[in-house]
């Protein structure tokens, strides 16, 4: 019954973990939205006479953040997209029954 125990608490640490990481991710992504909006707004409303307002230093805090934000995504969802959903589980268990096995021999 421990054991039992024990695995439900493993599980829901890791639970909590994924949804704590699933929430930073839409945080930085709220984030880098409002603060691109209000960059390129401030651009257009201040351009000088006869400048262009699509150029790429118009849009590069946007580009390079971006990257960012797709690397924290990849961090965030990028197992389940390339490994499947269940993947880690499944190898916990699996390690788990090698682990027992070779206990009792």
């Amino acid at each position: 019954m421990e054991n039992y125990n024990n695995n439900e608490q493993q599980k829901l640490e890791r639970v909590k973990k994924r949804v704590k990481s699933i929430a930073g991710f839409y945080r930085h992504l709220s984030i880098y939205v409002i603060v691109n909006v209000f960059l390129i707004a401030i651009k257009y409303f201040n351009l000088d006479p006869g400048e262009e307002f699509l150029r790429f230093n118009t849009f590069a805090t946007a580009f390079f953040w971006g990257i960012g934000v797709v690397f924290h995504a990849l961090s965030v969802f990028g197992s389940s997209v390339f490994l499947g959903n269940d993947w880690e589980e499944k190898k916990i268990r699996e390690f788990m029954e090698r682990d027992k096995q070779n206990k009792w021999e």
